[in-house]
């Protein structure tokens, strides 16, 4: 890695970005960090960036060589404005990007699978990274978190599906591997944690460790999709709602050595998230 240059991280604020920065600034890379208020991050140089905003693009790519890519949250077509700043990234003299997606897309599917399909045509050295649904997700402020918080229970559509949860902690790790490693994996990597649970499963693990009664309430697709479409875009509601209906009929029924594998430790467990969040 050529010491004069950096390495970009876009959505350093957020759940995945930040501990990527982090990761990579306590291997002594240097790290710009990228979001929409330019928020200060400990050992990076803070940048402002949005995607929607091309006039930010040419600053943050400056002096960079490398790029972590979290897609626009909530977009359903994240391609249209993804692909400009790639061919920008280039041009710009990026040689190596790893792109965040998720284990339910392929390459050339929905939304982020556009970007996953171009990426190897773009850049000599890139990756994947195609995790899981994330532990993070029962934490924070978002919707199984404060559906615990407020009226004890978890809503999904995904009745006794099965899920490789994993951790952001190790989704991290991996992505600095891929941003660092002499060779990059030139591939997707599915992440998952070492073993598959049901939305029971994950109900009766925060009851047990937090004790306080947790349980999974049951939902059709189309009560999900409702739910959602509340807060956000019917089309993108509707694809949220799918991905349960999916995992109920086995899609996320799997798991994978590839934090093992590119880390040199195994990924952690729910439990333990659990228990670390607690305390």
């Amino acid at each position: 890695m050529n010491a004069t240059s950096a390495t970009l991280v876009i959505g350093a604020s957020g759940t995945t970005g930040r501990r990527v920065a982090a990761g990579l600034i306590a291997e002594r890379h240097r790290v710009k960090a990228a979001c929409r208020s330019a928020t200060p991050v400990d050992g990076a140089q803070a940048v402002r960036f949005d995607w929607n905003e091309p006039a930010t693009w040419a600053e943050a790519l400056d002096g960079v060589d490398r790029v972590y890519l979290v897609p626009p949250i909530g977009s359903s077509d994240p391609a249209t404005v993804m692909l400009p700043f790639l061919r920008q990234a280039r041009a710009a003299g990026v040689h190596r990007a790893v792109l965040l997606s998720s284990s339910a897309i392929p390459a050339g599917g929905p939304a982020v699978g556009q970007v996953h399909q171009v990426l190897p045509g773009l850049f000599e050295q890139w990756a994947v990274l195609r995790p899981s649904w994330f532990m993070q997700n029962f934490t924070g402020s978002t919707p199984h978190a404060r559906s615990i918080r407020e009226d004890g229970a978890i809503l999904t559509a995904s009745g006794d599906g099965r899920v490789g949860f994993v951790d952001a902690e190790d989704i991290a790790a991996v992505a600095v591997r891929a941003l660092t490693d002499e060779q990059a994996p030139n591939t997707d990597l599915v992440l998952t944690g070492p073993q598959t649970l049901s939305y029971d499963d994950v109900a009766a693990t925060i009851t047990e460790v937090t004790g306080r009664p947790v349980v999974h309430r049951h939902l059709t697709f189309e009560q999900l999709r409702d739910r959602w479409a509340a807060e956000i875009p019917l089309e993108f509601a509707t694809m949220l709602a799918g991905m349960d209906r999916a995992i109920a009929d086995g899609a996320e029924d799997r798991t994978s050595d590839t934090v093992q594998r590119l880390t040199g430790r195994p990924p952690g467990t729910f439990r333990a998230f659990v228990e670390r969040e607690a305390a």
